[in-house]
């Protein structure tokens, strides 16, 4: 999460993700090489308001900055993909911060074929 931008201890991480594997609709996908961890991706199943249906939403995706530019990522959003083909989901969306640092994961998002379609807004309480 720190290489999202995100400082965190292990203790956070390690409270945030017992909550969230107690949910269903949340799974997590994990890139390993040599048994070190170097990526992973955290998802949500949602239901359209909209419409009929289920989508994914990708709700984190980060691989470590010493092993990217190799296909982890991309491999990380295609298990993502078939993950969300098995619920019967119908679409994937990915929310990625207005920030300089972020223009490369746009980038990365949209070789794979996602496309920019709305602007998100966020309101800390």
């Amino acid at each position: 999460m720190e290489q999202l931008g995100y400082p965190t201890t292990i203790e956070s991480m390690n409270l945030r993700f017992r909550h969230i594997e107690l949910n269903p609709d949340y799974h997590t996908f994990v890139a390993s090489l040599n048994g070190k961890v170097v990526g992973m991706i955290g998802l949500i199943k949602c239901f359209y308001y909209q419409m009929d249906g289920v989508y994914v939403k990708i709700a984190a995706l980060v691989v470590d900055s010493r092993f990217r530019h190799e296909g982890i990522g991309k491999q990380l959003v295609e298990e993502a993909e078939i993950w969300a083909k098995s619920l019967g989901a119908t679409g994937m969306s990915v929310n990625s911060g207005n920030r300089p640092e972020r223009v490369d994961a746009h980038r990365f998002y949209k070789r794979l074929g996602y496309v920019d379609q709305s602007t998100g807004f966020a309101k800390s309480l």
